[in-house]
């Protein structure tokens, strides 16, 4: 019985499988494509180098042709390449006597032909143009010639076909060399990405095994809540999930508090009516001496129940402002130091944060300085503070300018004032977008310096009079 090989259980249908199956067939069929071109285009420049060599050989060889006062040609040297002199080298030439009716007669060859003649085909009368063909040579092989009629000046009448030849395994070793290390070299990178791939999907899925973690603790009762940091991609769903959580044990809260207080006020009557039952020794007072004590057992059992509680706390995120700014500062002093601008920042105030995450406070700082070096002058200014429980950076150059009707338009989605200048006009736009994402926002306006003023609004995670920028 054959055995039948199955993907692991919790592989079946996985964003995970779905995800490294995409990404590696994509890797392979762009190699694949990749790898064809490549080959191509190196196979049409060894065609083009093949054929400018013959040209030059074929040019050489008209040079050294001379003729003495009775018309007959004679070579006045030897050319350059050594495999015209070795027999069946795969390089040839040859020297024809084209005749008035077609016919040719091979009147000089080169050494490598030997005892052989190139079997050139008939005449087409293209006087001083290039022709091109295929032939068989020698031992069978398939050559690709090149030839030119020419008439010398000293004997007009007279016509002689130039041919210069040459193997085409000459053409074709070479480009399978290129192929073989080609493949090699994609197999190699095709082998790197794919296992790039899949660290890539096992390390950037992690944060979900994670979550996994976290859901089945809080299933067994583990935790009250899902805890810890997660990509933006799962952290709004983890928050949600969490707000629900949080509902839920406000709610269950006050139905065990509601429960307690019914409780509490069932005692009351109950214990009145045990003690004027517990005189008497009739039926019907057993029979209420009996449904009370069932009674009280069922409260105290849900009043037990009704008193745990659970609580949920989610720490803010805390991010220094002067050393995402002093990095990005330090960066940019070596991307524009071709320019030598002039960069004024700080003092910061002490203890300046951002509520929110350093990545995001990178993006938005980071693209206001690129765009402000990219327009300056000669000096870009860069200030921060906190003033009314917001935090304010505020970014100036001494460029040229906006006009007042141009300052709102940049901040779309792909726009830029001046479209000789590189970029794709997505800077500010991501900037405004993740402002308004942390509840901020961004404007321009009017530098002293004459350039822009950008500012930056942005929730803080403290506020110090004084702190303002200036």
């Amino acid at each position: 019985m054959r055995a039948e090989w199955r993907l692991p259980a919790g592989w079946r249908g996985s964003l995970r499988l779905r995800l490294l199956a995409g990404t590696l067939l994509w890797i392979i069929g762009t190699i694949a494509v990749a790898g064809w071109g490549l080959s191509s285009l190196f196979g049409q420049h060894l065609a083009r180098q093949f054929d400018a060599e013959l040209e030059t050989h074929l040019e050489q060889l008209a040079g050294l042709l001379v003729f003495d006062a009775q018309g007959r040609p004679s070579i006045g040297g030897e050319l350059s390449d050594p495999r015209l002199r070795r027999p069946y080298s795969g390089l040839y030439w040859q020297v024809d006597r084209s005749a008035a009716d077609g016919s040719r007669e091979a009147v000089l060859r080169s050494r490598s032909l030997w005892d052989s003649a190139l079997e050139v085909p008939p005449d087409t009368h293209a006087n001083g143009r290039l022709q091109r063909h295929r032939i068989a040579g020698p031992a069978g092989a398939r050559l690709l010639l090149v030839e030119r009629l020419i008439h010398p000046a000293e004997h007009p009448g007279q016509g002689w076909r130039l041919v210069v030849a040459a193997d085409e395994a000459l053409l074709a070793e070479p480009l399978r060399r290129f192929d073989r290390q080609l493949v090699i070299a994609l197999a190699i990178l095709a082998a790197g990405l794919c296992a790039a791939a899949v660290m890539q999907v096992l390390v950037g899925l992690r944060p979900l095994a994670r979550l996994q973690g976290s859901l089945a603790d809080l299933r067994e009762g583990r935790a009250s809540a899902i805890a810890g940091r997660f990509p933006s991609e799962v952290q709004p769903l983890v928050d949600d999930f969490n707000d629900v959580l949080a509902r839920h044990a406000e709610m269950l809260a006050r139905a065990r508090t509601q429960a307690g207080n019914l409780g509490h006020a069932l005692k009351t009557p109950l214990a009145v009516m045990a003690n004027a039952a517990a005189g008497e020794s009739s039926e019907l007072a057993a029979l209420v001496r009996e449904q009370v004590a069932t009674a009280r057992v069922q409260v105290d059992h849900h009043l037990a129940r009704a008193r745990a509680a659970a609580a949920v706390a989610t720490p803010g995120m805390r991010t220094p402002v002067g050393p995402v700014v002093d990095g990005l500062l330090r960066v940019l002093r070596r991307v524009y130091a071709e320019r030598g601008l002039e960069f004024a920042d700080g003092p910061w105030p002490p203890g300046l944060e951002f509520h929110g995450e350093r990545q995001d406070l990178q993006e938005m700082v980071g693209n206001l300085l690129d765009n402000a070096c990219k327009w300056a002058d000669s000096r870009v200014e860069l200030r921060a503070g906190v003033e009314h429980g917001e935090l304010r950076i505020i970014v100036d150059d001494d460029g040229p300018g906006l006009p007042p009707d141009a300052r709102a338009s940049v901040l779309d989605r792909g726009v830029r004032f001046d479209e000789r200048t590189p970029g794709s006009g997505l800077g500010l736009s991501i900037v405004r977008d993740l402002a308004r994402l942390y509840g901020g926002e961004v404007g321009l306006e009017h530098a002293p310096a004459g350039g822009v003023r950008a500012i930056l609004r942005l929730p803080a995670t403290r506020a110090t009079a004084g702190d303002a920028p200036r």
